[in-house]
């Protein structure tokens, strides 16, 4: 069983992307209620450290197996990493509506593509359930990461993700389609085609 589940409160209210930024103390108590009560076999983080600190905490705790993996981290998004979002409806609003609208062939300026993104992450999926095997993995990982994993999982349209909650600390349960696991089943796995 893989459940991902996404980094407590950071304070920050922008496209925080791939900036380094710790948890408030909100934060880690969001993580740490989210866990109360439950149990993991392994845990994988993304390797910035609004995941990878509690994923240490929690690990180190409970006395099962860290990995962390910078392919978990955060959508790069570019010139707008770091802007308020009310700045950059104000200054590129049209631009923010596209990008919501259809992600894969509107993204921010000078941002990662979407095919990177769901490459990578993609590939860190692949690996964990390849390590799960009947065991219960904890992924601690990012809002966007989310929402792209559980497209790729449900089949959906990555212009859903904007519909997606993912608030602070959520749990998401994931069955992810793995080549091998969905040929032996006779379904072939339902991904987007990215453009």
């Amino acid at each position: 069983m893989i459940e991902l589940m996404r980094h407590g409160d950071t304070g920050q209210r922008s496209y925080r992307g791939q900036i380094d930024d710790p948890l408030t103390d909100l934060g880690w108590a969001q993580l740490r209620a989210a866990a109360t009560g439950r149990d993991w076999d392994l845990v994988v983080s993304s390797s910035l450290q609004r995941c990878a600190g509690f994923a240490r905490e929690l690990a180190g705790a409970r006395g099962v197996p860290l990995h962390l993996d910078p392919r978990l981290v955060e959508y790069h998004f570019g010139d707008w990493q770091g802007v308020p979002i009310d700045r950059i409806d104000a200054t590129d609003g049209a631009a923010l509506g596209r990008f919501w609208a259809d992600p894969v062939a509107h993204p921010p300026p000078r941002a990662e593509t979407f095919a990177q993104f769901r490459a990578r992450l993609s590939a860190a999926l692949d690996d964990v359930a390849a390590q799960a095997q009947g065991r219960r993995v904890l992924v601690l990982t990012h809002g966007g990461a989310i929402r792209l994993l559980r497209c790729v999982a449900e089949g959906r349209d990555f212009g859903d993700m904007a519909g997606i909650d993912v608030a602070h600390a959520s749990l998401h349960p994931l069955v992810w389609p793995t080549g091998q696991g969905m040929a032996d089943a006779g379904v072939a796995p339902r991904r987007p085609a990215l453009a």
